[in-house]
């Protein structure tokens, strides 16, 4: 290094964390010293930071890796679409009815209702592919980018959507004791892992403007209520809640009589809309930001 160097005032004087590691790797000599875990450099050491104590350090990288690298991609704002794993493709209908011919009646049963749904999956994938092709932009971001759990079905469709429409989607995965993996349409680098739910749920809905619900289970249900509740209690502001499939809904959950056994307010019920088709629910967005184009379908 120059001595010119050296003297530049907006030059760094220490090293960067990247170049301390490898000077780590270089070490010649190994001793008990050196060998031992306590000598390696803490942000090195896996076995340190799974301690039970790192518990508040792993919960600030999970908030902040997929925050530094969304910020790095220009995403404004995301539209997230929930839904079920287990619902099939269209194409794949055929096949699974076939193949539910001999099983009992009761399992038979499951399998056309999932089938049944399947039309849902082709909504999702609309969904998405309209709102990646509106490409909208604003403050140099892009907006209404799509948001997955980046799993299958439901999930796939979204991030398929967006994929065919030639956009980048992002999908948030989670750590299970059984195999999820991200789907084949999330974009590689918005493809993000998390151990903890929580921080989780807030990558979901620190940059939505919208979310879209499909039918699903728990997790589905988890994520929805979750998000009535914030809006419900004022501690995040009203976005489009679009709700797909009131036949589902309305057999699972009685949103009237919570209304009117008064554990709920029946204004309430304005906080989400029923939509049946992805141009329903893109109206309704478009509505309630005064998007230009907005078609005429209800919301």
């Amino acid at each position: 290094m120059s001595e010119e160097h050296e003297r530049d005032l907006t030059d760094r004087k220490f090293y960067r964390a990247e170049q301390e590691a490898a000077f780590t790797e270089q070490e010649p000599v190994e001793t008990p010293q050196t060998q031992h875990p306590a000598y390696r450099l803490a942000f090195r050491d896996s076995d340190f930071i799974l301690r039970e104590e790192l518990r508040p350090v792993r919960f600030q990288l999970e908030l902040l890796k997929p925050e530094m690298l969304m910020d790095e991609a220009r995403i404004g704002s995301t539209l997230v679409i929930y839904g079920s794993a287990r619902i099939p493709p269209p194409e794949a209908v055929e096949t699974a009815l076939k193949g539910a011919e001999d099983l009992p009646e009761e399992e038979r049963k499951v399998v056309e209702n999932l089938a049944a749904k399947a039309k849902y999956f082709e909504e999702a994938y609309k969904l998405a592919r309209i709102a990646s092709e509106k490409s909208i932009i604003e403050d140099g971001k892009r907006q209404f980018v799509i948001c997955s759990g980046g799993g299958p079905s439901i999930m796939e469709a979204a991030n398929k959507g967006a994929s065919d429409a030639g956009a980048e989607s992002i999908g948030l995965n989670i750590v299970l004791p059984h195999e999820q993996a991200p789907n084949a349409f999330v974009t590689p680098y918005l493809s993000f892992r998390f151990h903890y739910f929580a921080l989780r749920k807030m990558h979901f809905l620190i940059r939505a403007r919208a979310v879209a619900v499909f039918p699903g289970g728990f997790g589905t249900m988890d994520e929805l209520f979750e998000t009535l509740t914030l809006i419900q209690t004022h501690k995040m502001k009203p976005i489009p809640i679009l709700l797909f499939g009131k036949e589902f809904w309305d057999r699972i959950i009685n949103f009237e009589a919570l209304a009117d056994e008064g554990t709920i307010n029946h204004k309430d019920l304005e906080l989400f809309h029923w939509c049946e088709t992805a141009e329903d629910a893109w109206d309704c967005i478009a509505d309630f930001y005064d998007l230009p184009d907005p078609s005429n379908g209800e919301c």
